[in-house]
């Protein structure tokens, strides 16, 4: 019954045409999210002055459009030399270490392709913007009392979804034997 997944899921065969076409998919995948990324900033920019907010789902999910001269929670705050360097770091090894970090499995090749687009992404609002443009607010209201997340853009998702795709990949599949 699960046969395809269990296709889809095989390690790839290094140099083989099913890798290539894994890596060319995950290629326009990675273009296609820091396209949407700019994209979703751009309109922000324009649509919105900053600090504005707009309700979505009351008391859960608002656009606002606020900037972000740090990492998250604003770490480094102003100190985008080093941010950038870290992000030309970790990009350089997610290059570098490709077939060593993923280990030829599909889920861990999407997981670094997602990394890779939100590296990029927030790394052009530095470089072009100054600042990383962040616009999804979600919150919980109780009462008059207002729990908010840090507001997030399409960059930070990819980031955190291939994180979240390499660990669970880590936590499933069964660790390779050295010979």
């Amino acid at each position: 019954m699960f046969d395809f997944l269990k296709k889809i899921f095989a390690p790839l065969t290094p140099h083989s045409a099913r890798e290539y076409r894994y890596f060319a998919g995950y290629g326009v995948v990675c273009a296609f999210l820091v396209a949407l990324d700019q994209w979703t900033k751009i309109i922000v920019e324009r649509t919105f002055v900053l600090y504005e907010s707009k309700k979505v789902i009351d008391g859960f999910f608002s656009l606002t459009y606020v900037v972000n001269k740090g990492a998250a929670w604003g770490i480094l705050s102003g100190k985008w030399y080093i941010l950038l360097g870290i992000a030309a770091l970790a990009l350089a090894g997610c290059i570098f270490f490709f077939r060593k970090i993923t280990e030829n499995y599909p889920e861990r090749v999407a997981a670094v392709a997602l990394l890779v687009s939100g590296i990029i992404g927030n790394s052009i609002d530095r470089i072009w913007r100054g600042a990383v443009v962040d616009f999804f607010d979600c919150y919980i209201q109780i009462g008059e009392k207002i729990y908010h997340w840090p507001v997030f853009n399409v960059a930070d998702i990819a980031i955190c979804c291939g994180v979240g795709i390499y660990i669970l990949s880590n936590l499933f599949r069964k660790e390779k034997k050295d010979a």
